[in-house]
């Protein structure tokens, strides 16, 4: 199993625990917290007090407003440093200006309840979480330190050297486990909410009138049918057209032939990709991330891949997951304009999170037959959900999220 945070390297290898990086990436997590709460502490107090004295003045006006919007400064930093103990990172959940300059920029980003939310994680860091770092710290280095300075010799000190050797061992555990804990919180702060994923975001209309069992089992058929049937006649057929050109004595005749054979071979390679596309091996060898990849390799597109799953999701949730993302790629490829798209797949509390983004047009809209309806369709099969962002002029966000209980 692949570790991405901090906890799930506790609670998976606590033997092996002090052997990694884990113990450091944490310790540092906290103390570059810590630098970091200090000095937005000094600067927001000092302009806030600034802003009021001089608020009568445009100054004062303008130092507030710069610490209302101090909150997008500290979360991006914060994005970054919680990759120390979190692999996987936090989304910006921003979106554009829907026009240039710096009178749209402030527009937009008093406009999103994502600058309040970041401003308010920045006053609770500098009041509380800050605090909170140093006690974890001060208990786990300091307190063994002043334990030890008692001295030997003395019968009285040994249960304070005693407390020191307890305190120093139980140190990278109480540090890995505090710094995991910031991280949620700072997580619960900042990452984006579901209607922050992209401008407009809607459910995408869904019915229940298909079963998986009975799609997989005529899928299953179409598929026998076609390997074992029309495509090997199809091959026959070519064996016979390049016997019968050996044989052919009429330049016009064996051309034709020769065209014919070249046809036939190019419908037995489009059969052979539908037949692929029906039952991917690749899928039930190797898992979700490989199939997608290699659907990636053969567009057109630019298509960036980063599934990365702690095991082998259940098969049913697996092949959904497939050939919904097969289809919103092919759906990227013909429609969007696009030049790049991108595949991000998590698992988080038990859902498979699956996101395709492309840098297209956008103005997707499943009322006027863009095939969403169909991709809802086989979700709501297993209880999933597909949420849509497309604003006109791009980008575009399609989300996947599909229950996922891994044993």
């Amino acid at each position: 199993m692949r570790v991405t945070t901090a906890w799930q390297a506790l609670a998976h290898h606590p033997l092996r625990f002090l052997l990694t990086p884990w113990p450091w990436r944490s310790l540092l997590y906290l103390l570059s917290g810590g630098i970091l709460n200090l000095i937005v502490f000094v600067v927001l107090a000092a302009a806030t007090v600034l802003g009021v004295i001089f608020f009568v003045v445009v100054v004062g006006i303008v130092l507030l407003l710069l610490v209302a919007l101090s909150g997008i400064v500290v979360a991006r930093v914060e994005r970054m440093r919680i990759r120390l103990v979190d692999l996987d990172g936090i989304a910006d959940p921003h979106r554009r200006p829907l026009s240039p300059g710096v009178r749209a920029w402030v527009r937009t980003r008093f406009s999103e309840p994502v600058t309040w939310r970041e401003f308010g994680f920045a006053a609770f860091s500098v009041t509380a979480l800050c605090w909170l770092d140093i006690t974890v710290l001060a208990f786990a280095f300091v307190l063994p330190v002043l334990s030890f300075r008692a001295p030997m010799d003395d019968p009285s000190a040994w249960p304070w050297w005693f407390i020191g050797v307890v305190t120093l061992a139980a140190g990278p555990y109480l540090v890995t486990a505090w710094a995991g804990a910031h991280a949620a919180l700072t997580r619960i702060f900042l990452a984006p909410r579901d209607d922050e994923i992209g401008v407009d975001l809607t459910d995408v209309s869904k019915s229940r009138e298909r079963l998986l069992d009975a799609f997989e089992s005529e899928r299953a058929r179409i598929e026998r049918d076609l390997h074992d049937g029309a495509q090997q006649r199809l091959v026959t057929l070519g064996m016979n057209l390049g016997l019968a050109r050996l044989d052919a004595n009429d330049p016009e005749l064996d051309a034709r032939l020769s065209d014919a054979q070249g046809q036939l071979t190019v419908a037995l390679a489009e059969l052979r990709d539908l037949v692929r596309g029906l039952n991917p091996q690749v899928l039930a060898d190797n898992g979700l991330a490989a199939a997608v990849a290699d659907v990636a390799s053969r567009s057109s597109i630019d298509t960036e891949i980063d599934i990365r799953l702690p095991e082998r999701v259940p098969r049913r949730v697996e092949t959904t997951a497939y050939f919904v993302v097969t289809e919103a790629l092919t759906n990227v490829s013909r429609h969007s304009g696009a030049t790049r798209a991108r595949v991000h797949g998590r698992i988080h509390a038990d859902i498979l999170v699956l996101e395709i983004s492309d840098d297209g047009v956008g103005g997707a809209d499943p009322r006027v037959g863009t095939g969403l309806t169909g991709l809802a369709d086989r979700l709501d099969v297993v209880a999933g959900q597909l949420k849509l962002s497309s604003p006109a002029g791009g980008p575009t966000t399609l989300r996947v999220e599909i229950p996922c209980r891994i044993a």
